[in-house]
């Protein structure tokens, strides 16, 4: 499967963050086409006309007039669109920058739209606060192309309102918290499992690595969440399991070796209990749904 890798805006700038719009017959084939693949950066699509369907980490979601979609890195994803009358608008950057751009190694992660995996991967708002967003979004392109001395500190200032405004409409819909806790273990727990969850499966694990009782750990996620930091692990890990099963060739013991279960009947006993299907019903069915695309 492909990997789109982020190119640096053509401004010469060293953002690694751009601006694309995307409208009628002016489409970016590449980045649209109907075959499985994924990105290295972080998305978020702003689409003011669109019509068709996403099939995103086996997820089909709907793609309708005046909506947005928060992708993630690494997430597979293809395309399906019904008409050819689009227009949309997408604002792309890898977590690095972003991370480093605003001095917080957890910046991303109390996006509560991404690394998403139990709230819906897209939100429905009026017109008039996409064409808000755009607008706000072609200044960002325009410091971008004709960069100048202040341009950092305005694409900085814009880019932070962007996403937290989006922040703000996505907790509302999903009534979710987005008080900022001190400690903000809840985020630190979403950012472990990402560089861990090949290793560690247990919620004490995390614990541990975070210096905090379960209890404690279990109750800031719940909070943040509205789901126990038991079930964001266990999502978590069935991403992966998903993952290697639908994009390596790799068989169910050297995936079960790879993410350290003692046995692979543990980890076909783990998939059968999340999803309801054997390792093998949910190949023949993912492959069912490709034939459909």
């Amino acid at each position: 499967m492909q990997t789109l890798k982020f190119h640096k805006t053509e401004c010469g700038v060293e953002f690694l963050l751009n601006v694309l719009h995307i409208e009628g017959n002016d489409i970016n084939r590449s980045y649209l086409k109907n075959i499985p693949f994924n990105t290295d950066f972080f998305e978020v699509i702003f689409f003011k006309k669109a019509q068709g369907y996403l099939v995103l980490n086996h997820q089909r979601i709907e793609l309708t007039d005046n909506s947005i979609v928060f992708i993630s890195p690494f997430q597979k994803r293809q395309w399906n669109f019904t008409s050819k009358d689009l227009e949309f608008t997408v604002l792309l950057f890898q977590e690095d920058f972003l991370n480093e751009f605003f001095e917080d190694k957890l910046f991303s992660y109390r996006l509560l739209y991404f690394h998403q995996f139990h709230f819906p991967l897209k939100i429905s708002l009026e017109r008039d606060s996409i064409d808000i967003y755009c607008k706000l979004l072609q200044e960002i392109k325009t410091e971008l192309v004709f960069t100048k001395s202040d341009s950092i500190h305005i694409v900085r200032s814009l880019l932070y309102y962007i996403l937290h405004k989006l922040n703000r409409e996505y907790a509302t819909l999903n009534s979710l918290s987005v008080d900022r806790q001190e400690q903000h273990y809840a985020f630190q727990f979403k950012y472990l499992m990402e560089k861990h969850i090949e290793k560690k499966h247990r919620v004490n694990d995390y614990a541990e690595l975070l210096g905090i009782s379960r209890v404690l750990l279990n109750s800031a996620v719940k909070e943040q969440f509205n789901v126990t930091a038991t079930y964001l692990l266990k999502q978590r890990l069935l991403v992966e399991i998903k993952n290697y099963l639908i994009h390596s060739s790799m068989t169910v013991s050297e995936i079960a070796y790879k993410l350290n279960f003692s046995e692979p009947n543990h980890l076909m006993r783990f998939f059968k209990t999340q999803t309801g299907m054997t390792t093998r019903e949910f190949l023949l069915e993912h492959n069912e749904i490709e034939k459909d695309i």
